[in-house]
């Protein structure tokens, strides 16, 4: 949190700041809720309104989030002010929720010099305009794989929020809290922004230095240091994988003890182990980037498409072509 102090408090007669929430087809309740509450609290706890807010949409009626809950809208995309700060709402099917006409509307608002924040995976909608080439940024983790892929120009970061000049992103679910929390105490100083985190029962305020997912040894409910150190290299190097035998050495284990290790914590062996993680990855390319079937495997440490065809068929009981064609036709309902 920012050593700023109370002096920043604007005095009642200024107009308040305005926060333009650009709700997205499908966007994720808890990400926009979570954002909008921060507002609303220190709001309450000033006495007046420091903070306002108007929910905007491309048909200017309402919008529906993931949970399929409608929300009325106050405007359609028209002209906002420089001193406005732009909130992207992302969620689930983020491409077909990014059309030309939003990248258009945020290219033209984006010229003007505002503060643009996207909250979910609306950090894809915000590269797709260019906003994020050069900077850092960050995403939900389910959508890392395809966002490096599709976004060369962008230093990804693993981290729950990212500032990077007038440009913020963040993970999604309660990371908004971590970043409306981090604007408020900027604004009006730490006391006004952690009684915000008291008053949401929010005891453990993150910082951009925070990572997103669970520890390995959390995750997997296993506290061995080795396995741990293994699955981390696993995951690290998933388009060219590492033999079993290498990763034990180094861990400073025979292959035999590390297959006893995965047998034991995981009932499966290191490469089946392994296997998974790269065909996850996959699974997730298919799914969320327009990455042709070969360059996905390649991606994912498969020497060829019969090869990956055949393995991913064994574990999702479906080929990457139909699994490709499946989403497709979900996007387009």
């Amino acid at each position: 949190m920012s050593d700023t102090s109370m002096t920043n408090i604007s005095t009642g007669d200024q107009k308040p700041k305005r926060f333009v929430f650009v709700l997205l087809n499908d966007f994720t309740l808890l990400s926009f809720a979570s954002a909008v509450d921060c507002l609303r609290l220190a709001n309450r706890r000033l006495g007046r309104k420091h903070y306002s807010w108007v929910l905007a949409g491309e048909n200017g009626d309402s919008v529906s989030c993931s949970t399929e809950t409608e929300f009325k809208l106050d405007e359609e995309l028209g002209e906002t002010r420089r001193d406005d700060t732009i909130v992207l709402c992302g969620g689930i099917n983020i491409q077909a929720a990014t059309t030309k006409r939003l990248l258009n509307w945020l290219r033209r608002e984006a010229r003007k010099g505002p503060s643009i924040a996207g909250l979910c995976t609306a950090s894809f909608t915000m590269a797709k305009a260019g906003l994020l080439d050069g900077k850092r940024a960050t995403i939900h983790w389910e959508n890392q794989d395809s966002f490096s892929e599709e976004f060369e120009d962008v230093e990804l970061s693993k981290s729950v929020f990212t500032i990077d000049g007038n440009r913020m992103t963040t993970a999604g679910g309660t990371s908004s809290i971590d970043l409306f929390l981090q604007i408020i105490a900027k604004d009006l100083g730490d006391e006004i922004a952690n009684w915000v985190a008291d008053q949401q029962i929010y005891s453990s305020i993150r910082t951009d230095q925070d990572t997103q997912r669970l520890s390995v040894p959390t995750r997997i409910g296993v506290r061995h240091p080795k396995l741990s150190m293994v699955i981390q290299m696993m995951e690290t190097n998933i388009e060219e994988p590492i033999s079993p035998s290498l990763l034990a050495k180094e861990v400073g284990m025979s292959t035999r003890q590390l297959e006893r290790l995965f047998r034991r914590y995981l009932n499966r062996s290191p490469k089946r182990y392994y296997m998974e993680l790269r065909l996850q990855k996959a699974r997730n390319l298919l799914m969320q980037t327009d990455m042709s079937v070969i360059n996905v495997a390649l991606a994912c440490g498969f020497a060829s498409p019969s090869h990956f065809s055949k393995c991913y068929r064994a574990h999702y009981e479906t080929t990457p072509y139909r699994e490709r064609g499946t989403q497709s036709a979900r996007l387009s309902i």
